[in-house]
């Protein structure tokens, strides 16, 4: 119940409440699968709101709206522009941006993504964060520093992919504007 409403309200950072969880796991006082459903519904929850005032409100709504929240019509160009240009797969990547892992829901609305696949890429980060900490054990205070060298590699390789999924795309529409694909 924690592990949710910590992610939820997110006045800690959901690294800190994830590998915490990953502690608890290693010394058996709760199961890994509480823990990660627990993160699937915190995580997702938190994001769940703005998903649905993309997906059901569209931008419209939200542009008379979203000032309430914070939420400015420059915000929502930019996150809009992100998401038509690199697809779904910036779902993933935008999690290990701290300012940019909630904004980047509402246009996963707005594009009508998946759920399934919107709650997936959400749960990844927190099965990545959870591990981490039952590797930590005793040691999960330590979260930043043991985190470092693999939030590194990881940026490095999502890096690398999203340049590659962007090729690709690239590729794709340059092809396809020359009639590649329709021969």
């Amino acid at each position: 119940m924690g592990i949710a409403l910590g992610l939820m309200v997110e006045v800690i950072p959901s690294e800190i409440v994830l590998s915490y969880g990953g502690y608890l796991i290693a010394n058996q006082q709760i199961t890994f699968a509480g823990a990660v459903i627990a993160g699937t519904i915190g995580g997702v929850l938190a994001q769940l709101f703005l998903y649905w005032a993309g997906y059901y409100g569209g931008r419209s709504f939200l542009e008379k709206y979203g000032k309430d929240v914070l939420i400015r019509e420059k915000h929502l160009d930019v996150a809009e522009e992100w998401f038509n240009r690199y697809g779904t797969g910036v779902i993933f990547g935008a999690r290990f941006i701290p300012v940019v892992r909630h904004a980047i829901s509402i246009p996963a609305g707005i594009a009508k993504m998946s759920f399934i696949r919107f709650t997936t890429l959400t749960t990844t980060w927190s099965i990545f964060f959870l591990y981490l900490g039952m590797g930590l054990g005793d040691n999960w205070k330590q979260m930043k520093e043991a985190a470092s060298p693999y939030i590194t590699d990881i940026g490095i390789v999502a890096g690398a992919l999203l340049l590659l999924y962007l090729l690709i795309q690239w590729y794709k529409k340059r092809n396809a504007r020359n009639g590649f694909w329709h021969h």
